[in-house]
């Protein structure tokens, strides 16, 4: 299992998740039935695909360990096994948050650690 496994989100849905004690899932997570992660070597291009540009976004590092049972690495994007959890993120497994910036080409800075 990965050391640590990745969710992309706008400050806003973050800070709403912090007042509430979990996150529920963006429109996408909520339309596809869980919560969408990435692991490490696959935040790049998820952030490419999905977010280019974007700012106002915040990285959660999450420890897999804690999320138990509704955690499943599932076939996506290019046959990739990518984790999935099937329940609420509980905030208590976020291990680490980063905010997340963007250089000349539109392209996110990934904090150090992330591959």
């Amino acid at each position: 299992m990965a050391e640590h496994i990745y969710k992309i989100l706008a400050d806003a849905a973050y800070d709403a998740a912090k007042s509430e004690g979990r996150f529920l899932g963006t429109a996408d997570d909520l339309r596809d039935g869980f919560i969408h992660f990435s692991a490490g070597h696959q935040v790049a291009a998820t952030l490419d695909k999905h977010y280019r540009g974007q700012e106002d976004l915040v990285l959660l590092s999450v420890d897999p360990e804690r999320l138990g049972p509704a955690l499943k690495w599932e076939v996506s994007r290019g046959g990739d096994l990518f984790p999935h959890l099937y329940a609420p993120l509980e905030l208590d497994a976020v291990v680490a948050e980063a905010p997340l910036t963007v250089d000349d080409d539109n392209c996110h800075i990934l904090p150090e650690g992330v591959a």
